[in-house]
C-alpha cells in the first residue's frame, strides 16, 4: 500500500513538472519576466524539499506548492489578461487582432491556466466592466458550442481538467454571483449553468444546488437575483432526471417566494418568475399535487397583476408555458385565468397583452394536437383528455379577439418582423375557428357585416382580417356561400379601396379564399367561367400596387394555380391566360422595388405554381420561358456578385427546375427542351462559384431535376459535375446543402444506372466518411443510407465491393433506431426518419441483386435484417411510411433470396404477426406492399 501511495505522489510530482513546464511557455510567450523569474525560484525551491523524508511532508509541501502555483498565476497573469481583454475590444483593427490573437495562442498553449484567469477576471471587482464581461463570455463559450460534435468535445475538455482547478474555478464563479457588477453577475449565472450542464448528468458538483439555495435566503438582493437567475440557467440547462426530487422541491420553494408580492425588489421578483419559467419542465411531480399547484398558479396569476411590466409580461410568458407544458391540469384555473387574460388584452401595455393572447393561441395548439390525433374519442389511446376550453369561452374570448383587430397601427405592414396586438388576435381567431370549426362562424360575420363598408380604414382592414382569419377550420359547407357572396366586393375592395392597409388585407383574404375553398375536391366551386376573368385581371393589377400589396396578390394567384393543379392534362381555366400572368409575374420580378416586402420571392413563387399546374396547350409557351430564365440567371453571373445577385440566383434556378421538371415529364415536351441543356448545365455549375448556399442548393437541386429528365445523357456531364458534387458531399458546415447532394447522387444513379459506376468509389467513400463523422448533422444521415440503396440499385451486383462496409454500418445503426421507448417527440420523428434510411438501403441492396449469381453474398445479413425487422413490429412506434417500408423490405428479401432464406423467414415474427396486421391496414400503400410481401414469401417458403 505505501508503494502505490509513494508511487502516485511521484506520478503527481511528474503531472506537477510538466505543468509547470507549459505554464512557463506560455508565461514566456507572454513576454513576462517577472513571471519567469518567480517560476524560476519556485521550481528550485521545489526541488530542495525532494530532501524531506516523510511522505506526509512531501505530500503537504506539493499541495502547499500547487495553490500556490494558482496565487502566482492568478497574480501574473490577471496583468496580462486583463490588457489583452481590453484590447480584443479595441477600435484599433490591429491592436485588436494581435490581442485575439494573443488570447487564441494562450488557450492552445495551457488551457487550464487560460480558463482559471478568465474565472479570475471575472471574480474579480477591481477590474475593468468590459475585460471582465468578455472574460465571462469567452469562458462560457469554452464550454458550450452550437455543433453536437464541438459541444462534445468541451465537455470532454472539461471534465478532462484537474480537479482542484476546476474546483477553484467554480469558486470563483459561485463568487462572482456577490458581485457589484451586473454584468459580471448575470455573465457568471450563464457560466454556472453550463458547467451544471457539464458536471451534473456526471454526478458532478452535488453541492452546487444546495449552495445556490443557501444564497436566495440569506444575502442582498443583487446577490439574490443573480442567485435566482442562476438557478433559471440551471434548470434550462440540464434535464429533469438529473436533479432529485428533494432538490426541485426547494428549488421551486425559493423561486416561488421570490416572486411573492411581499418581495420588495423588483429585480428578484422578475429573477424568481423567469426561473420558474425554465423550471417548469421539474415540476410534473409538484403539479401532481393539487395542493402544490393550488399555490404555484396562485402566485403566477398574482404576479401578472404586479405594478411592474416586465413582471407582468414574465408572469403571463409563465402562463403560456404552463398551458402547454400542464395543459391538462388547467380546468380548476380557466375561468380565473380568461378574466385576467381579458383585462391584460383590454387594457395593459402591449407587450403583455400580447402574452395574454398567446395564452389562448397555446391552448389552441393544444387543442387542435388532440383533436387531430384522437379525433373525437378519448376512451381509447389518448394521454391528454380535450377539455374543450376554446368552446368554453367561445361566447367570451371571439369578441375580446375581435376588439383586438381593431389596433392596426399605421406603418404595420412596412416592416417584414411586425408583431402587434391586431395581428396577434387575427392570428388567436384564425386558431379558434381550426379548434372549433363552424361555431366561430355566426360569431364573428355580424362584426363583419357591422365594420367592412365603414369610413374608417382601421374598421375596414378589421372586417377583412375577420374573414381571412376565420376561412381555415369551418367545413365549406358553411363557408362557400359567404365566400361567394364576398367574392366580388373583395376584388372591388382590392382595386378601389383609397388605405392600403385594407388593399394588402384583402390580396391575404382572397389567397386564404383560394388556398382553403378551391379546388377539384369541393362541390361547389367558388372560381367559375364567369368570374375567372375578373378575378386575374384584379390580380394582375394589383401586382402593380405598393409592395406588399403586390406581394399578396402574388400569393392569391399561387393558391389559384395551385387549386387545377389536379386537372392534369385537361383544359385548366388559367390556359387562356397563361401568356398574360407569365408576362405580369415577370415583369414584377424586374421591379426596382422588387427586394422589399418578399416581393420577387413571391413573384418567383407564383410563376413556378403557373408552370408547375400548366398543361399540353400551354407548353410551347413554357419552352419559351426557358431562354428567358437562362438569360437572367447569365446576367446574375456576370454581374459582381452581392447578397442579392446569390439571392436572384436561387430564385432563377428554382424556376428552372420546376420548368425542367414539367417539360422532361412528357416526350413531346422533353425533346424541344433538350436543345438547351448543354447551356443550363454550364450555368448551373457556375452558379457553385458564388458563397451562397441558398444558391447552391437550389442549383443542386435544379441539376437532380435535369439528371432524371435527361436520363442516360446525363453522362457527358459527369466529368465536370463530380467535382461539386464531391464538394457538396463534404459540406458540414452548410449541412442542407449535404442533405440536398445526398439526395441527387439519388437522382443521378436513377438516371445514369451502371454508366455511375466510375464515381462511385469516390461516392461511397465520402458517404461513409460523413456517416462516420460527428461533426455532421444528423439530419443528413437517413439520407446517406437511402442512398446506399440508390447506388445498389443503379450497378447490381457490383455493389459487392462495398457490402463489406456498408452493411455493418446499417446493422449498427438499425440497433440503435430500433429501441426508442422514453424518446421526445422530435426524437421519434428522427429515430423513423433514420429507420426509414436503413430499411430503403436494405430494399436497394436486396432488389440490386436479385437475379444475380452472387445473393448468396446476402445471406449472412438476412438473419439481422429479419432480427430488425421483428424489432421494430415489437417497439409498436413506427410511423406508417416505416410501416410500408419495412413489410417491403421482408418481401425484397425473400423475392431475392428465395428458398435459401425460407426456413429464417418462417421464424420470423415480422412474417407472421406483422404481415398479417399490414394486410388489414386501413392505409392502402401499406396493405399493397403487404399483399406483394405475401405472395413472394409463399414462393420463398414454397421452394
Amino acid at each position: 500500500m505505501f508503494a502505490n501511495i509513494k508511487k502516485g505522489v511521484l506520478k503527481h510530482q511528474k503531472k506537477f513538472n510538466i505543468g509547470v513546464s507549459a505554464f512557463s511557455h506560455t508565461l514566456l510567450g507572454f513576454q513576462s519576466r517577472r513571471a519567469s523569474l518567480c517560476l524560476s525560484e519556485f521550481q528550485t525551491r521545489y526541488s530542495l524539499h525532494r530532501r524531506f523524508h516523510s511522505l506526509t511532508q512531501r505530500m503537504a509541501i506539493f499541495v502547499c506548492f500547487m495553490a500556490l502555483s494558482l496565487v502566482v498565476m492568478s497574480q501574473i497573469m490577471a496583468m496580462e489578461v486583463t490588457q489583452i481583454l481590453l484590447n480584443a475590444q479595441a477600435m484599433d483593427g490591429s491592436v485588436r487582432k494581435q490581442a485575439e490573437e494573443n488570447l487564441k495562442q494562450f488557450q492552445e498553449q495551457n488551457l487550464p491556466s487560460f480558463l482559471f484567469s478568465l474565472a479570475g477576471e471575472l471574480a474579480n471587482d477591481e477590474k475593468p466592466a468590459e475585460s471582465r464581461k468578455l472574460a465571462g463570455l469567452i469562458l462560457k463559450n469554452a464550454l458550450d458550442a452550437k455543433e453536437q460534435h464541438r459541444k462534445v468535445e468541451f465537455v470532454q475538455r472539461w471534465l478532462s481538467l484537474d480537479q482542484t482547478l476546476r474546483s477553484q474555478i467554480k469558486v470563483f464563479l459561485l463568487r462572482t454571483l456577490s458581485s457589484l457588477s451586473p454584468d459580471a453577475r448575470s455573465t457568471a449565472s450563464q457560466v454556472i449553468a453550463k458547467v451544471a450542464g457539464i458536471e451534473l448528468p456526471h454526478k458532478q458538483w452535488p453541492e452546487l444546488i444546495a449552495a445556490l439555495l443557501s444564497n436566495v435566503h440569506q444575502l442582498p438582493a443583487p446577490t439574490r437575483q443573480a442567485t435566482l437567475e442562476t438557478l433559471g440557467y440551471v434548470c434550462e440547462e440540464v434535464s429533469p432526471d438529473v436533479v432529485d426530487q428533494d432538490h426541485v422541491n426547494k428549488i421551486l420553494t425559493a423561486v416561488v417566494q421570490g416572486m411573492n408580492s411581499t418581495e420588495e425588489n423588483n429585480d428578484v421578483r422578475l429573477a424568481a418568475i423567469r426561473a420558474l419559467y425554465n423550471a417548469l419542465g421539474f415540476a410534473q411531480a409538484n403539479f401532481s399535487n393539487d395542493m402544490e399547484r393550488d399555490y404555484i398558479m396562485r402566485i403566477v396569476c398574482e404576479t401578472t397583476l404586479s405594478p411592474e411590466l416586465k413582471i407582468r409580461r414574465a408572469a403571463f410568458e409563465c402562463l403560456v408555458a404552463i398551458s402547454s407544458t400542464y395543459y391538462e391540469k388547467l380546468a380548476p384555473y380557466i375561468q380565473d385565468i380568461f378574466n385576467i387574460t381579458a383585462k391584460a388584452v383590454r387594457g395593459d401595455e402591449e407587450p403583455v397583452a400580447l402574452q395574454a393572447i398567446e395564452f389562448w393561441s397555446s391552448i389552441c395548439d393544444e387543442e387542435i394536437d388532440i383533436l387531430e390525433e384522437y379525433g373525437g374519442d378519448f376512451s381509447g389511446d389518448s394521454d391528454v383528455p380535450c377539455f374543450y376550453f376554446i368552446k368554453q369561452a367561445l361566447p367570451f374570448l371571439v369578441p375580446m379577439l375581435l376588439e383586438t383587430l381593431l389596433k392596426q397601427e399605421e406603418d404595420q405592414d412596412q416592416d417584414e418582423g411586425a408583431w402587434n396586438i391586431a395581428m396577434a388576435g387575427g392570428t388567436c381567431l384564425g386558431l379558434v375557428a381550426r379548434t372549433v370549426g363552424d361555431d366561430i362562424v355566426p360569431l364573428v360575420m355580424p362584426f363583419i357585416q357591422e365594420n367592412i363598408t365603414k369610413p374608417d380604414w382601421r374598421q375596414r382592414e378589421a372586417a377583412t382580417y375577420a374573414f381571412g382569419s376565420i376561412l381555415e377550420g369551418p367545413s365549406p359547407d358553411k363557408l362557400v356561400p359567404l365566400v361567394n357572396m364576398a367574392l366580388d366586393f373583395m376584388l372591388t375592395a382590392l382595386m378601389k379601396d383609397p388605405n392600403n392597409h385594407v388593399k394588402d388585407t384583402t390580396a391575404w383574404t382572397l389567397g386564404r379564399m383560394f388556398e382553403f375553398l378551391h379546388g377539384s375536391a369541393l362541390d361547389s366551386p367558388i372560381i367559375t367561367p364567369k368570374n375567372i376573368q375578373q378575378i386575374i385581371t384584379v390580380l394582375l393589377q394589383s401586382m402593380k400596387d405598393v409592395p406588399n400589396v403586390a406581394e399578396k396578390a402574388c400569393g392569391a394567384l399561387y393558391f389559384l394555380a395551385q387549386g387545377y393543379e389536379d386537372a392534369g392534362s385537361a383544359s385548366s381555366p388559367l390556359t387562356p391566360f397563361f401568356t398574360e400572368i407569365v408576362h405580369a409575374l415577370l415583369t414584377v420580378t424586374h421591379r426596382e422595388d422588387a427586394g422589399e416586402s418578399r416581393l420577387r420571392t413571391a413573384a418567383y413563387e407564383a410563376l413556378n405554381e403557373v408552370v408547375r399546374c400548366s398543361n399540353d396547350e400551354t407548353a410551347p409557351m413554357v419552352v419559351q420561358l426557358v431562354p428567358l430564365i437562362m438569360t437572367e440567371l447569365h446576367q446574375t453571373l456576370e454581374n459582381q456578385s452581392d447578397e442579392r445577385q446569390n439571392e436572384l440566383q436561387g430564385l432563377l434556378c428554382g424556376c428552372l427546375q420546376v420548368i425542367i421538371q414539367k417539360l422532361g415529364s412528357s416526350e413531346l415536351t422533353k425533346y424541344h427542351f433538350m436543345q438547351y441543356a448543354d447551356q443550363i448545365m454550364g450555368l448551373f455549375l457556375r452558379v457553385f462559384a458564388s458563397r451562397s448556399a441558398t444558391a447552391h442548393e437550389e442549383a443542386m437541386l435544379a441539376i437532380g431535376a435535369l439528371a432524371y429528365a435527361t436520363g442516360s445523357d446525363f453522362a457527358k456531364y459527369m466529368t465536370e459535375f463530380y467535382k461539386y458534387l464531391e464538394m457538396g458531399l463534404q459540406n458540414f458546415e452548410d449541412y442542407q446543402v449535404c442533405a440536398i447532394t445526398v439526395g441527387v447522387v439519388g437522382d443521378v444513379c436513377r438516371a445514369l444506372e451502371e454508366k455511375i459506376l466510375p464515381y462511385c468509389d469516390g461516392i461511397m467513400t465520402q458517404l461513409l466518411k460523413d456517416l462516420s463523422s460527428n461533426q455532421l448533422h444528423r439530419s443528413v444521415k437517413p439520407p446517406i443510407f437511402s442512398c446506399f440503396g440508390d447506388i445498389a440499385l443503379a450497378i447490381g451486383e457490383n455493389f459487392e465491393k462495398y457490402l463489406l462496409y456498408a452493411m455493418p454500418m446499417l446493422q449498427s445503426a438499425a440497433e440503435l433506431s430500433a429501441h426508442t421507448a422514453g424518446a421526445d417527440d422530435d426524437m421519434t420523428e428522427y429515430t423513423n426518419s433514420l429507420r426509414n434510411g436503413i430499411l430503403e438501403a436494405y430494399s436497394g441492396i436486396f432488389q440490386g441483386f436479385k437475379g444475380s449469381p452472387k445473393t448468396q453474398l446476402l445471406m449472412p445479413y438476412a438473419p439481422h435484417v429479419l432480427q430488425f425487422l421483428d424489432s421494430l413490429y415489437m417497439e409498436k412506434d413506427m410511423d406508417d411510411v416505416v410501416t410500408k417500408t419495412a413489410i417491403g423490405v421482408l418481401g425484397d428479401l425473400a423475392d431475392t433470396l428465395g428458398g435459401n432464406a425460407g426456413p429464417l423467414i418462417q421464424q420470423s415474427v415480422s412474417s407472421k404477426d406483422f404481415l398479417k396486421e399490414c394486410l388489414s391496414s386501413d392505409d392502402h400503400l401499406v396493405k399493397e406492399s403487404a399483399e406483394w410481401a405475401k405472395l413472394a414469401i409463399s414462393r420463398a417458403i414454397s421452394f
